[in-house]
């Protein structure tokens, strides 16, 4: 098992932009779903304070994987043994989530150190009682699989930990974690759900490429993919 992880003065725009270490953006989405009452439509970088907030904000990124499963996989399967190869790659997957629950509570209560009293049974944690969330790219509230380069670039994944990004951007090895630290008392998890093509246009602007191309990448959740 092999980690890395660092905390980052931390701002968000106007933009929807979180902006980490002075030089790291991510454009993030925003829902557009239409909501009963007040509800608001969340994004990533309501909780994190703008850039000319009175007091320095703070945001996180990690990367885990457990490295060795695939190969023993294999072993399995060349002695046609597929249960136990099946079951070799659902473990690494159940420890790679372990390592980066463990090390978000080490985040939380000894790095970062807004909660040095926490003190949360398995079933809390499981609930996710605790302040602060890690959403990853490609899930519901980020779903743009594009950040994972630029946490690769600003952690310096491939070279620390030899963890790698295929293609179409899937982690290597397989049984990994990666995205963000946002320790903001009422951050909360959410799905960002379908965006329009205004949305689609300004996502595009914003992360420098062609609205075709953020098209592609985006599909899963734009009205129009169909």
């Amino acid at each position: 098992a092999k980690a890395v992880w660092g905390l980052f003065p931390a701002y968000s725009t106007d933009d929807d932009r979180l902006v980490m270490d002075g030089q790291w953006e991510f454009p993030l989405l925003r829902q557009q779903a239409a909501k009963a009452g007040d509800l608001p439509n969340f994004c990533l970088s309501d909780f994190v304070k703008p850039q000319n907030n009175e007091t320095q904000d703070w945001a996180g990124a990690f990367a885990v994987g457990i490295f060795g499963a695939e190969d023993l996989a294999l072993a399995f399967q060349k002695e046609h043994d597929d249960f136990s190869a099946i079951m070799v790659k659902a473990l690494a997957d159940r420890l790679a989530e372990a390592l980066a629950e463990a090390l978000h509570a080490k985040v939380r209560q000894e790095d970062w150190g807004y909660a040095p009293m926490e003190q949360l049974s398995n079933s809390d944690l499981i609930a996710e009682k605790y302040t602060g969330i890690r959403p990853a790219p490609g899930y519901p509230a980020c779903p743009d699989h594009l950040d994972k380069l630029t946490l690769w670039a600003m952690l310096g994944v491939e070279k620390r930990l030899g963890m790698q990004l295929t293609e179409s951007l899937a982690m290597t090895p397989a049984a990994a974690v990666s995205g963000f630290y946002l320790g903001h008392p009422e951050a909360r998890y959410f799905g960002v759900g379908k965006i329009g093509q205004d949305q689609l246009e300004d996502y595009a602007k914003r992360r420098k490429i062609t609205v075709e191309e953020a098209r592609r990448w985006l599909a899963p959740v734009l009205l129009d993919a169909s």
